[in-house]
């Protein structure tokens, strides 16, 4: 037996050479280049043994292979020549292992995903232990696609429409899935049949080759000059850029590279495939992707921005005022995460429709087999609806989600603090109240905090926690220890009107509005916010969060400038007219029962025929609007960091995803064209005025992100 600080290699008595991974410098075994390099290098010289009849790869680790180091794609090399000329040169030894046509084996025990899985495609036979672990190229989600053989060799083995569909999507499947799909050969019960099946495999194959090396092998479905080969790539073409837009350079390059490489030769459409996969690599939209929704959001889910000092704390009694939709969705998912929950409201019966809420999702998860009537009955248990405020009693933590009203808030804190532990905090889940003042009924406002969430809560995975003047780190601490445990992604921003997930969204929404009072067709500014990436367009959120709860708003600002009178003025005729949103059927769109929505023929404004302001030009607009108040928000102190304000606009707000949040889309804009716009669209109003520090920062022709940072805090 040989040992390396990758992997073990020994050779039993059939003369079966047999590599076991263990990367001990890794968290996971992992798809990196020193261990390719060696790997390649050992298999080829053990191969090319007489008395070596095959190889079985296998893993130490409860893993086989997590895919590549997600750090190293991020902090790529300058070069991307270089990087080019070693994925060209990892082809090209990969291919060398065929040329032996000895039998290859890959063991699969646990999760088996991108570069991880293509490493498996380099073998003959997959065999896979039974399990709920998933394997398959999940590229997609970081922007990119399979660049490590992955695509071009799935092309060849379910050709192209398959193809395309696992790898635009980022398919993983579990092994039972996989196996139906193809993707595995085989699967077994027990860790010692695998083995055993592995060397079988090579006893009875002795002289073995891939299937894209045999002449007489035909791409299923057949190649893009074939009837079917061709309408799959139309297809594919047309559904991507239904989809995305054209937002993700990565998705594109995929089809490009399929559609290169699938009437060529191996070692060609190899090459191809590594070309295209370092134009994506390399795309600021693929950085983008990773910096903030990998990174960013996996370091604030496991509470990174918890202040220092504080023990973990687990909550473990849960108090909630009002069973409304927000409510009872907290419920749920602090039940779920193992929370004795409290559901209080003016009525047993309010509170049980609450209550009501959790078991609805439940039947659902049932019948899609995600869940069992028993850990149903289980999670249920742990909700109690009451009318009784003495059963909060010694909860560690209570949250207020009642109406938007400061008189009410304060009646329930004052009714309810007296209930919690000596060491518990109170949050209130307000949207936009000012959480100082607010915290002016508790009489531990070092203990009051703010924790609001997004609806639906069972869905939406970001929670604002909001800081008040008196609010302590221990608090703090404490608020971001819940958020972590129920499997949320929390950001911290500092009090202030709106805080900034409703602050900023608001300009978003006002933006539309003001386009649609400048007679700009409504339907246009709907179809280019979803083309610039927005989740939905602003005139569906409004309906959604209703014209009332939009006026609520406007009427707490102090001061409103001619641009908001006029906004206001609008609203308000909608309301007038009864067009208050989607709860009542009619508000910026008219929701026709059992029909879809269509969009109102406003009566109040005149569409212009001709469309003055162009499809660039309103994107910028709903976009800029947004991250330039982000901006505001960090130079006022709202905000502590960038990416928080990145992670909270894609999580909460919907922003484009393929920017990688406002930020990061100033800095893909430039700050010097992003200025620019902001100046040019000043005569539609005092939101565009440019902040100074802005200005001074774009002389510098600044970045908020250069390199590895991922997080820029100004000071």
């Amino acid at each position: 037996m040989t040992t390396n600080q990758y992997f073990t290699l020994e050779t039993d008595e059939n003369g079966i050479v047999i590599i076991t991974m263990d990367m001990k410098d890794y968290p996971f075994n992992m798809f990196v280049s020193d261990f390719l390099k060696l790997y390649f290098e050992t298999l080829q010289a053990e191969l090319a043994k007489p008395e070596v009849k095959g190889s079985i790869l296998r893993s130490a680790r409860p893993e086989f292979m997590a895919g590549a180091d997600i750090n190293l794609l991020l902090n790529k090399p300058g070069d991307a020549e270089a990087f080019l000329k070693d994925l060209l040169s990892f082809h090209e030894q990969s291919l060398k292992l065929e040329e032996f046509k000895k039998p290859m084996v890959v063991l699969i025990n646990g999760n088996c995903l991108g570069g991880g899985y293509e490493l498996s495609l380099m073998n003959n036979r997959r065999i896979a232990l039974a399990g709920s672990y998933q394997i398959g190229l999940p590229e997609a989600k970081l922007g990119l696609f399979p660049g490590g053989g992955g695509t071009i060799k799935l092309s060849r083995l379910f050709g192209l429409e398959k193809t395309a569909k696992i790898v635009l999507q980022g398919q993983t499947f579990r092994p039972a899935d996989a196996l139906k799909e193809g993707l595995i050969d085989e699967i077994v019960e027990t860790p010692e049949e695998l083995l055993e099946k592995g060397k079988e495999f090579i006893l009875a194959n002795p002289q073995v080759e891939q299937p894209w090396s045999n002449p007489k092998h035909k791409i299923p479905g057949g190649g893009l000059k074939t009837p079917t080969g061709y309408m799959t790539m139309v297809g594919s073409i047309g559904n991507l850029r239904k989809n995305s837009h054209g937002n993700y350079p990565g998705l594109n390059y995929a089809l490009q590279a399929l559609h290169d490489s699938i009437d060529l030769p191996m070692n060609r459409a190899l090459e191809i495939e590594a070309r295209y996969f370092t134009k994506a690599l390399y795309s600021d939209v693929t950085t983008n992707i990773i910096r903030t929704g990998f990174f960013g959001i996996n370091d604030a889910k496991k509470g990174k921005s918890k202040p220092k000092g504080f023990e973990k704390k687990a909550t473990q009694k849960l108090g909630i005022l009002g069973a409304g939709m927000m409510g009872a969705g907290i419920a749920y998912v602090s039940a779920k995460a193992g929370m004795d929950v409290v559901l209080k409201d003016v009525s047993v019966e309010n509170a049980e429709k609450g209550k009501a809420y959790s078991e609805n999702l439940l039947k659902g998860a049932i019948a899609k087999g995600r869940s069992t009537q028993e850990k149903a009955d289980a999670l249920l248990h742990k909700i109690l609806p009451t009318a009784n405020v003495d059963d909060l009693k010694d909860c560690d933590l209570i949250i207020e989600a009642v109406f938007e009203d400061p008189q009410l808030k304060a009646i329930v804190t004052k009714e309810s603090e007296p209930m919690i532990k000596s060491d518990g905090f109170f949050a209130s889940n307000t949207s936009t109240l000012p959480i100082s003042r607010l915290a002016e009924a508790s009489v531990n406002p070092e203990k009051f905090i703010g924790i609001h969430f997004f609806s639906p809560v069972d869905k939406m995975p970001l929670v604002e926690i909001i800081v008040g003047k008196q609010t302590s780190d221990e608090t703090l601490a404490h608020a971001i220890d819940y958020v972590t445990q129920i499997g949320k992604v929390p950001i911290v921003v500092n009090d202030s009107h709106g805080f900034f997930t409703s602050r900023v969204f608001g300009f978003y929404n006002f933006e539309a509005a003001a386009m649609v009072l400048e007679g700009i067709n409504p339907q246009t500014i709907e179809n280019v916010a979803k083309q610039a990436g927005m989740a939905i367009g602003p005139l569906a959120v409004m309906d959604e969060v209703s014209i009332e709860l939009i006026l609520r708003v406007i009427a707490q600002k102090e001061s409103l400038n001619d641009n908001e009178k006029q906004l206001k003025d609008f609203f308000q005729k909608m309301a007038d007219s009864g067009r208050l949103g989607k709860k009542v059927g009619k508000g910026f769109y008219d929701y026709p029962e059992g029909g879809k929505k269509v969009l109102w023929k406003n009566e109040f404004v005149e569409v212009k025929e001709e469309q003055m302001v162009s499809n660039e030009d309103i994107a910028k607009r709903l976009m800029h609007a947004m991250a330039l108040d982000s901006y505001r928000c960090l130079e006022e102190g709202v905000l502590n960091t960038t990416l928080d304000g990145d992670i909270g606009s894609m999580l909460g707000l919907g922003f484009a995803s393929q920017t990688g949040g406002v930020f990061s889309y100033i800095d893909m804009v430039g700050i010097q064209q992003f200025i620019a716009d902001c100046d040019r669209f000043l005569p539609n109003g005092k939101q565009w005025e440019v902040p100074q520090s802005l200005r001074d920062l774009a002389v510098q022709d600044f970045k908020f992100y250069t390199g590895n940072t991922q997080n820029w805090i100004k000071k």
